[in-house]
């Protein structure tokens, strides 16, 4: 008898520590296809680290974290019904997204599922203004934060200068046309032209059209609000046209995968913003930082992305306030997170409270020219930082944010 109740107790041990170890799971939304498909390969590696880390330690309240990915083609409809089919799988937090649609819709089926979303590479203001709400959390910059920083430099840089903007109709595309034209004082429509693209991938034919119209103007700087492989070709066709040793060349929303595809030669003197370089923990002496980038080059042999950075942040921001609340419940992870303050791979963020973004310190940057980045043994120091600008001073005020949201002053 003896012997079977020692048998049976083995047992329910053997039980207990099997249900302990289920992994809670996580679910991914990037694009590994269409015009951010090299924007998505970065956000999923940079998760796939921060799952590693957080698991090499323990996981998360004694189970390992488990991450689940779907592709969204960077279409708004695929995120939402990939934010139902994390749900179906057991995930517990969602997060990703290349475009400010992405994030917006798939932020509100999370919602409705009882899921916090965290939204990446979601510029449009929109996503924390006035489609914000209680479960969506933005981890990168709104467009407000690098037209301030922009607008900073190119005042004292490049004062009084006639400009020309090439967007994409897309919610970040009117959004960062519309606060980069306040902040350069460039709002006068007659005398600084502008061009608007469809969204999605644009022929040839469509960029050629907007670019000769540039370059009929008598602009001196030429704004592209593009990102993804809309960039790439409108770079390569700006630099065969000679339109750089014309204008300066403004994208507003710089990343490494962008100037890796279209390469140094057709991005050096580009100036653009940046929320975090790899560089940038050496610069600050932030270990924590420099000890990412160290498992980074180690795993995939080249230097990390701002993009890369955004997806460990969120998923071991996620993981802190597990932890801090000892629960895996959306409301009680709101709790935790709201202005909340930490350091990880750059100096203070904060998870705002009224409007739940991050605000963080904002860079300008300018491409490097060519022969320096092939000097790198990796030949990826593409950023040099030439202005920064705290979160704080950066990010849109209560007033700012209330005066955009109307009558509904508080997320819901």
């Amino acid at each position: 008898m003896g012997r079977v109740i020692v048998f049976c107790c083995l047992l329910l041990a053997c039980l207990g520590n099997t249900l302990q170890a289920q992994p809670i799971k996580i679910g991914l939304n990037y694009p590994r296809t269409g015009n951010y498909k090299a924007e998505g390969l970065e956000l999923r590696r940079g998760a796939l680290l921060a799952v590693e880390a957080i698991n090499r330690t323990g996981g998360v309240l004694g189970q390992p974290l488990e991450l689940l990915s779907k592709n969204t083609a960077s279409r708004a409809e695929k995120a939402r019904n990939n934010v139902e089919l994390f749900a179906k799988q057991g995930a517990r937090m969602v997060f990703g997204g290349a475009t400010s649609e992405e994030a917006i819709a798939a932020g509100q089926r999370a919602r409705e599922l009882g899921l916090l979303y965290f939204a990446t590479l979601s510029y449009a203001n929109e996503v924390t203004g006035e489609a914000g709400q209680r479960y969506l959390f933005r981890e990168s910059n709104s467009a407000w934060m690098s037209a301030r920083v922009l607008g900073e430099y190119l005042s004292i840089h490049l004062p009084r200068q006639h400009y020309h903007y090439i967007l994409i109709d897309d919610a970040w595309g009117r959004s960062m046309e519309s606060a980069l034209r306040l902040a350069t004082s460039s709002t006068d429509r007659a005398r600084h032209g502008r061009s608007v693209l469809p969204r999605g991938l644009v022929g040839r034919e469509q960029y050629r059209a907007a670019l000769d119209k540039a370059a009929a103007s008598d602009a001196d700087v030429l704004v592209l609000v593009l990102l993804g492989e809309n960039l790439q070709r409108s770079m390569r066709m700006v630099h065969s046209m000679g339109l750089k040793q014309r204008m300066q060349i403004i994208v507003p929303n710089l990343t490494k995968s962008v100037v890796q595809q279209a390469g140094p030669l057709v991005m050096q003197g580009v100036i653009g913003t940046e929320a975090w370089t790899w560089d940038l923990p050496k610069q600050d002496n932030n270990p924590t930082g420099l000890q990412y980038v160290e498992r980074y080059i180690d795993a995939y042999r080249e230097y990390p992305g701002s993009t890369s950075a955004s997806a460990y942040s969120i998923v071991m921001q996620w993981a802190d306030a597990v932890r801090r609340s000892n629960s895996l419940d959306s409301e009680q992870l709101i709790r935790a997170l709201e202005d909340h303050s930490y350091r990880l791979l750059k100096d203070q963020q904060q998870w705002r409270a009224f409007d739940h973004q991050n605000v963080q310190s904002i860079y300008a940057v300018r491409v490097r020219p060519r022969d320096e980045v092939m000097s790198d043994p990796y030949k990826q120091h593409y950023f040099e930082i030439i202005h920064r600008m705290a979160g704080d001073q950066a990010a849109p005020s209560l007033d700012d944010w209330q005066q955009e949201r109307d009558e509904e002053l508080t997320l819901q």
